[in-house]
Parts: C-alpha cells; sequence; structure tokens
C-alpha cells in the first residue's frame, strides 16, 4: 500500500503542475515570442518541441499563447535543441542552454518565415513535433522515444504517453484495449496485434498514430454507428521500406527446453513480404489465436452454458515465466507456427493485403480444482441442503492445429464505385486426451467418486468474410453501399468417453456405474447477413440514412452416442437418451432510420429500428417443432463532442437482440463428465440486450498529461441464465433458461502523466464493476452479486542510453454474494508488485532481470499464496551495429512460479491450482538482419 501512496502522490503532484506553475528549484524555464517575419504579427498556436543536444531525444513540448509566447517550465541543467512548427511556416531548429547561471535563458523574438514551394521543382522536408494532434487522431514520432538496438515494435509502444503493454503482449491506449495494429495503413497478418508489435523492429518505424477506427461500411456513408475499434497504425520509414530485416535465434535450455525463431522481410516501397516462423516449449507466441474456432469437448463448457451466465470471473494468477507470455497461466505449451504476409498494388485499380499462418500447439493442463457449489442436496419440503462440495484433479493434453487465411482487395470500378473483399478461412483439427478424478460430498458425508478418461478428435473447418460495394453519387453526402456477410463453419468429430462412477447411500454402502461410449457429432453452421445503407444529406450538417439487413442463421446438430457392447465387442448398441438430430434456424428482418447532425464540435445521431425474427427449432428424433416469433423496436442514439487540448466525450446507446446458440437448443445430455451433465432448451428466446457506453479522454500535449474515464452499463431481458439440480448423489445436471434482472456496471479511469526532463512515464488507473445475475438452483431463484474494486499505478523510464526501469503495483479486492445461500458469501484480496531493469554494461554486455510478487488471501485452505518470481538474463552483444547477441537468461530463479485462478459464476466458487513451467535457464544466439535502400 505504501507503494501505491508513494506513485498516488507522485502523480498528483505533477497533475498539480499545470503549465502556469512557478518553476521547481534548480530547474530552468526556456521562454521566446514566435512572429511573422513579414507582417510582425504574433504566430498562434506553434508546435515548440525542447530536444537533448547530444540525441534530439524528446524531453517536453509546448504550444504558443494568443500574442505568439511560449514557456517551457521545469527545465534540468545542460545543452538543448528547441525545434519551431507551425502550419504555414518553415521550421526553424535552435540550440539553447540552460545553465546554473542562467536557468531561465530568453530566446527572444524569433521570426519565422512563409512556406512557399513551387511543385516540381522543390521538395520541402521539416522536422516533426514528438507528439501532435491531428483531428482525432494522436501522432507520435518515434524519433523522439529512444529505444536500444535491435528492440521490437513493443518496446516502442511502452515509452508512448497514454500507451501501456501488459507482459502478455496486449496493449492499452488511454485506457482502451487495442485489437488492431496496422502497418502503412494495411494489415499485416490480418488482425493480429502481436504479428505486428512483436515481430516488427521498432528502428524502422517513423511514427505511431493512435485512433478509432470505424467500421467499414459506417466510415464510408459518413453515419456513425457507434462501432470504433482502438486501432494502431505503424507508419515506416520512407528509407526503410525498401530493403531486407528480420530476426532470427536458436536456443536450448535446461530441462529440453529450445526455442528457434525465423523472421525475413522484404519491403519494396508499396510491395510488403514477410516470412515468420518458430518454434518452441517455453510458452513464447508471436500470434494470437483471436477471431479462430474454439475446438475440444462437445457441448458447452464445464460450469454452464455460456461460461456461467455471465458473472464474473475473478483470477489471482501467476504468470508464466517465459518473457511475453500470457498473465494468466494455467498450462505449459509446445507451440510452432510458419506464417506468410504478402501486400502489393495490382495496376492503378487493385490493392491486396494476404497472409497465411500455419500452426500447431500442444497444451498439457495439470490442475488442482475445489468447487462449491452455492446450493446442495435437496431435503423434504423443497429447502436446500448442504451445499457440495467437490474436489477434482484433471490431466488434459490438447494438440491443435490449425489454417489461417485473410485477405483483403480493394477495387476500384470507376470514380464513384469501389468494392472490399475481406474474405478468410480457417481450419483447425484438435486431438484431446483427458483423466479426470474427482469427489463430492456435503455435509461431511461422501456422496460420490468418479474416474473418468475422455479422448477425442475433431475437425473445425470455416470461413467467410465480407463484401462490400459502396456507390458514391455526383451530389456530395449521398451513398449507397451494401454489405454481405457470411461465415459458415462446421464442428465433426468422434470421442470415447469411458468412465467408472461410484455412489454412497446414507448407510455409506457403495454402488457402482461402468460407462464406455462412442460419441459422434456434426453440428454446420450457416450464417449470412446481408445490410444496406442509403444517405441523403438534408444540409451541410444534417443527413438522414435508411438502413435494413436481413439475417439467415442456420443451425444443424447430429449427436449419435452408441454404448459398447460385450458380446461384439463393438458400439453398435445406440443410445436414444444420449443421441439426437435437430435443426435450428433463426431470420430476422430489421429496417431504421438515423439522423445525424454534424458540427465542428460534436456530434448527433438518433435513430430507431424495429425488427422481426422468427425462430424455428425442430427436433428431428422426437419429431416435435418450436416455432416463434419476435417484434422489437430497438432505439440507438449516439453523442460525440470534441474539445479543445484533445479533449473528447462519446455516449453510445445500442440495442439488440442475441439468439441463442446451438449447443444451447439442442436437447439432449453431454455427459462428458457424468457427474456434470450438459443439457439443451429448444425453448430459450433471444436476450434483449440495452447497452450504454460514456468514455471521456483528454490528451494534453503540452504537459504530456491523459485522462482517461469509461462507464459502461447494460441490462439484459430473457438473459439465458444456468439452471442448476443436484440429485440426491451429487450428480450435477446444467440446462440454459431465459430469465430477468441481469444487470452490470463497469467503471475505469487512467491518468497517466510523462515527467519529460526525467524520462518518466506515470499512470495510475482505477477500476471498480458490479454484476447482477440471476440463475436457477434446484428450481428455486438464486441471484448472485460480485462487485470488485482495483487500484493500480505504474512508473516505466528510459532513463538514459544505458538504463531503463520499469515498476507497477496493483491492489484488487473482490466479492461474491448469492441469495440462496447467504453462509458460501466469498471475498478475497490480490496484491502484485513487478520490477523490470535493462541495464548496458561496459564491454557490450547486456544485464536483464524483471520480478514478479503476488500475494492472495480469502480462498480455499491451501490456495492461499505468495509468490516471487524472478527472472535474469546476461548477454553479450557483438558485431558494428549491435546485430548480434549471445544470451543467458535464468527463469523463475527461486523456483516459486505457481497458478491460483479463481473462478465465481452464480452457481459456485471455484479455486484452480495449475502446474506451469517452472525454473530453466536458455542459452540462445540472436542475429538482426538489417540491410536497406537494396
Amino acid at each position: 500500500m505504501r507503494f501505491l501512496l508513494f506513485f498516488s502522490l507522485l502523480l498528483g503532484l505533477a497533475s498539480a503542475g499545470r503549465a502556469q506553475a512557478p518553476t521547481r528549484p534548480g530547474q530552468g524555464t526556456v521562454r521566446g515570442i514566435l512572429t511573422d517575419s513579414t507582417t510582425g504579427k504574433a504566430v498562434r498556436e506553434a508546435s515548440v518541441s525542447l530536444m537533448q543536444a547530444k540525441d534530439s531525444s524528446y524531453v517536453m513540448f509546448g504550444i504558443t499563447d494568443g500574442d505568439g509566447r511560449f514557456s517551457l517550465r521545469n527545465v534540468a541543467v545542460g545543452k538543448y535543441l528547441v525545434l519551431v512548427t507551425a502550419l504555414g511556416y518553415r521550421t526553424r531548429l535552435l540550440p539553447v542552454a540552460v545553465t546554473a547561471t542562467d536557468l531561465t535563458p530568453d530566446m527572444g523574438t524569433l521570426q519565422l518565415g512563409v512556406l512557399s514551394q513551387k511543385l516540381g521543382e522543390v521538395v520541402v522536408t521539416q522536422e516533426r513535433a514528438p507528439v501532435s494532434v491531428n483531428g482525432d487522431t494522436l501522432d507520435f514520432s518515434a524519433k523522439a522515444f529512444k529505444t536500444q538496438p535491435n528492440a521490437a515494435v513493443e518496446s516502442l509502444l511502452k515509452k508512448l504517453p497514454g500507451v501501456e503493454v501488459d507482459r502478455d503482449g496486449s496493449i492499452r491506449a488511454q485506457g482502451q484495449a487495442v485489437n488492431r495494429v496496422l502497418v502503412d495503413g494495411k494489415p499485416f497478418f490480418g488482425d493480429d496485434p502481436k504479428m505486428a508489435t512483436r515481430n516488427l523492429p521498432a528502428d524502422i518505424i517513423d511514427k505511431v498514430q493512435l485512433y478509432d477506427q470505424q467500421s467499414d461500411q459506417s466510415a464510408f456513408n459518413g453515419i456513425d454507428d457507434g462501432n470504433r475499434q482502438r486501432t494502431l497504425n505503424l507508419v515506416t520509414k520512407r528509407d526503410k521500406r525498401k530493403g531486407y530485416f528480420g530476426t532470427n535465434s536458436v536456443g536450448v535450455g535446461t530441462d529440453g527446453r529450445y526455442q528457434a525463431r525465423l523472421g525475413v522481410n522484404r519491403f519494396n516501397n508499396g510491395r510488403q513480404i514477410s516470412v515468420l516462423a518458430q518454434a518452441n516449449n517455453i510458452n513464447q507466441q508471436g500470434f494470437s489465436d483471436n477471431g479462430g474456432p474454439s475446438v475440444g469437448d462437445f457441448g458447452p463448457p464445464p460450469g454452464g452454458p455460456g461460461g456461467g451466465g455471465g458473472m464474473a470471473r475473478m483470477q489471482a494468477v501467476g504468470r508464466q515465466n517465459a518473457p511475453g507470455a500470457n498473465n494468466q497461466p494455467t498450462s505449459i505449451t509446445e507451440s510452432s507456427a510458419v506464417g506468410l504476409n504478402y501486400r502489393d498494388a495490382w495496376g492503378k485499380r487493385a490493392e491486396v493485403a494476404t497472409s497465411y499462418l500455419a500452426s500447431r500447439a500442444t497444451v498439457v493442463t495439470d490442475q488442482q480444482l475445489r468447487r462449491e457449489n452455492v446450493a446442495g442436496l435437496p431435503v423434504n419440503g423443497g429447502e436446500t441442503g448442504p451445499s457440495l462440495l467437490t474436489d477434482q484433479t484433471q490431466l488434459t493434453r490438447s494438440t491443435t492445429t490449425s489454417h489461417r487465411f485473410n485477405l483483403r482487395l480493394d477495387y476500384t470500378l470507376d470514380s464513384l464505385t469501389s468494392v472490399r473483399l475481406t474474405p478468410y478461412g480457417w481450419w483447425q483439427t484438435n486431438d484431446l486426451a483427458r483423466q479426470n478424478r474427482q469427489q463430492s460430498s456435503a455435509g461431511g458425508r461422501l456422496l460420490n467418486q468418479g474416474q473418468n478418461a475422455y479422448e477425442g478428435n475433431t475437425s473445425n473447418p470455416n470461413g467467410g468474410g465480407n463484401a462490400l460495394l459502396m456507390r458514391r453519387f455526383v451530389r456530395q453526402g449521398r451513398t449507397f453501399s451494401a454489405n454481405l456477410n457470411s461465415t459458415p463453419s462446421n464442428q465433426d468429430g468422434t470421442a470415447f468417453n469411458r468412465a467408472t462412477n461410484t455412489f454412497f447411500d446414507a448407510t455409506g454402502t457403495p454402488t457402482t456405474q461402468e460407462l464406455n461410449q462412442r460419441i459422434e457429432q456434426n453440428t454446420p453452421v450457416r450464417n449470412n447477413t446481408v445490410s444496406m445503407s442509403y444517405t441523403e444529406p438534408l444540409s451541410l450538417r444534417n443527413k438522414l440514412e435508411a438502413h435494413y439487413s436481413f439475417t439467415d442463421a442456420r443451425n444443424n446438430g447430429s449427436r449419435l452416442t452408441t454404448d459398447f457392447n460385450e458380446t461384439s465387442g463393438q458400439y453398435d448398441l445406440l443410445n436414444t437418451s444420449l443421441s439426437n438430430q435437430f435443426t435450428s434456424l433463426f431470420q430476422s428482418n430489421r429496417t431504421g432510420l438515423t439522423l445525424q447532425k454534424r458540427r465542428l464540435r460534436y456530434t448527433i445521431g438518433v435513430g430507431l429500428d424495429a425488427q422481426q425474427a422468427d425462430l424455428r427449432v425442430r427436433n428431428l428424433s422426437a419429431d416435435t417443432t418450436v416455432q416463434r416469433r419476435f417484434t422489437s423496436v430497438l432505439p440507438n442514439a449516439l453523442l460525440s463532442f470534441t474539445g479543445t487540448r484533445s479533449r473528447s466525450l462519446r455516449l453510445n446507446y445500442r440495442t439488440r437482440l442475441n439468439a441463442p446458440t446451438a449447443t444451447q437448443l439442442q436437447p439432449v445430455r453431454d455427459n462428458s463428465n457424468p457427474l456434470s451433465i450438459q443439457i439443451g432448451n429448444p425453448t430459450l428466446r433471444p436476450e434483449y440486450v440495452q447497452s450504454l457506453v460514456a468514455t471521456y479522454s483528454q490528451f494534453n500535449a503540452a504537459t504530456n498529461r491523459s485522462v482517461f474515464g469509461l462507464l459502461n452499463g447494460s441490462r439484459v431481458d430473457d438473459r439465458i441464465v444456468s439452471a442448476t439440480d443436484f440429485n440426491a448423489r451429487g450428480v450435477q445436471t446444467t440446462r440454459p433458461v431465459n430469465a430477468d434482472g441481469f444487470y452490470s456496471l463497469t467503471g475505469f479511469l487512467s491518468l497517466g502523466q510523462r515527467l519529460a526532463t526525467h524520462k518518466i512515464n506515470l499512470n495510475l488507473t482505477t477500476n471498480a464493476s458490479f454484476v447482477k445475475t440471476p440463475s436457477l438452483v434446484n428450481g428455486l431463484p438464486n441471484t448472485g452479486r460480485t462487485w470488485s474494486f482495483g487500484q493500480g499505478a505504474s512508473a516505466n523510464s528510459a532513463f538514459n542510453e544505458k538504463l531503463e526501469f520499469s515498476l507497477s503495483g496493483n491492489v484488487t479486492y473482490q466479492n461474491a454474494t448469492y441469495s440462496r445461500l447467504p453462509e458460501q458469501n466469498a471475498a478475497f484480496l490480490t496484491q502484485t508488485i513487478t520490477a523490470d531493469v535493462f541495464y548496458q554494461l561496459p564491454a557490450r554486455f547486456v544485464l536483464t532481470s524483471d520480478v514478479w510478487y503476488s500475494n492472495n488471501t480469502g480462498r480455499a485452505a491451501g490456495f492461499n499464496q505468495r509468490i516471487v518470481l524472478w527472472n535474469i538474463g546476461l548477454a553479450r552483444q557483438f558485431f558494428a551495429n549491435k546485430q548480434g547477441e549471445l544470451k543467458l537468461q535464468a527463469n523463475d530463479v527461486l523456483n516459486q512460479n505457481r497458478s491460483v485462478v479463481r473462478n465465481t459464476t452464480e452457481t459456485y466458487v471455484e479455486d484452480v491450482r495449475s502446474r506451469i513451467l517452472q525454473q530453466y535457464f536458455l542459452l540462445s544466439l540472436t542475429y538482426n538482419l538489417r540491410q536497406f535502400g537494396k
């Protein structure tokens, strides 16, 4: 707590020191006035940047006032360069010194000459300000934020004001998650951020752009539909757009650990070709599987349909001890991948960006679980007896092979018409083997014991994409667009389920049940949506949009379960209670109008849609049909306001219908775990979702201060939740049902400050959430409420050319309460501290160290723990530009790495301890290819 109080005080002092604050003792102020060299008038809102004289590294930034004056305060003693830039004027770069005898140098009146240029004869180049604001886009000059030689883009992003990069590679910018990273405005290996941030070097980047990217159709027609995605665009240097570069390494370690990496990129201006490959067994992945299908067991996941019905998943975990691994480990992964990315212009009308990635990952999960349900066995009179306590050990080995293909093709038909095609294909296979042991008890009495062996293989091809037609008209603002989205997929697999379960009656007498079954399942899914939009300008500022969409979602399911026949030695005994064939069809027609008013500072949009949806579920095995029609009114509203000094406020209200999935609708039992059975419900209704999101952001380039706030509230009627029943033998049966009363509220606040004179980035983050979820337990209503509050602080600095460091801490309190059984209410506290150091030693040696400390309380006995995870590395750099590196790395020096996860849903609280990667040593050799201009 003292750590967090220290950073709160430090950031509070920084926030108090605004542009007009007095200069700190021992530090100076650089002043001056900017005027037009021709007219002598003051130059307003010009950018004035202060940089170190020795290496031009960024120190601070200022803007001239209405009289053309600027004042850069709290400048340490030293020699600097002052860079002056203003639209329409020539750039000036002047030296200045702050000395002990002259702490307030006055540069006097600086005259700026008007910038003139004759096209075709003169090429004008000028220095760029370290941070600049262009509309709703923030530009960061990469030159102003120094990185170590051969560092990846990820290292550059960590130094940008308001940008945070977690150890697993996920990025947050001004408090919002960044899910898309572009290279020169185009996709790089699809929408996988890690492919760009972890495989491209920082020294080829000219600037980083941060903005909210609209959907393709919204960006074209000018109607903000509220669907935006936080995006980073990496703009490469012009002299680095022609040549070869990449990172290649190989390493071997103790306990059979290894890693290998190959990266070759060939850029030739608009044409880009990248070949990347990697293989290791230390949980390092330079790519993510976002957007891929899920494979594994047939049917819904353990814990109920929909992953528990929406209650918060509260975790406190150790992290993987391999650099860049996920911060929430539960397994050990051996992976390999090879990929190709290609981008080029085909003639004057077409431009293509495409990629292919093949990967194979073997994940071993070894876990111990203790689950306490909020209600237990039913007793006489319908009352609920003692809660059910389940202890379980599980060993799972899963091997997944996938092939991923992405394409984006832009084609111009004529000056007013264009087409964008973004097809994708994904084929995945999975081989799964799981050994499970568990026992359940209630009130101190043993109810059952079970052993379960599950083996299965699944094939999951899917594909689809978007086809967008965009047509402009002669009248400004009049547009028509049509978009087809198609997502066909199929899950086809075979599994063998073998189990031995023993049940104990009130006297302790055992009864044994054997299970040996073969399961074949085929689940094809066909989803297609056509949406059309027509916009008509009513005036210069007002625009009306009429839109229509048709959705056709078809889900078919076939599950065939056969028991083993001892007589024939074959699986030829059909189990009709576990077999089923069904089809479902969801069709909707949605139409509406949106009126948008756009001014210089704000945009207001209001809309009203009407939707008619039909859901038809046919059970072929039982020869029954359920058919329903739903008519809904779906309003929406949007307010976007942009103020001075990069202040922005957005209010977004949306409504929608969520149709139930094929698995939730299929009325057949899934007994993959015979002691925890899942069953579908063909009478489910779609969810009606209302959400209101408010965001506020501010970035003051002059003071390097950022503020971001988020408030997200939602209400769901007919929420699909879990109905859980326990029988007298402790067997749990879960099925999805509709219920009202779901509410959630989430808040987030981020404060960032860069102390330019000390090259330190400070961040404070506060988050809070509340979720109310209804459910049914043994036929009785149960309401679960969870809330959490967390406070974090972090600091990072590229202190000088030799030293870089970062320090962060977080404290989170979480609480869960249940109306059905209040004695099962739970609360716990998690505290984490991390510290990273990079230090350049003499003779080209480099020392790296990172420490991670975690302490958690409030869990089940044996699941509370303190962890100190320490990784350290020593490297020797060689070759002229430090392109080579020999490194010895020690991971988990204290051999304490462990993982404990708490899962909290509306029906249970569960603690999970997982075996993860522990101490090993790795010796690696790395070569960084750099050859440009050829």
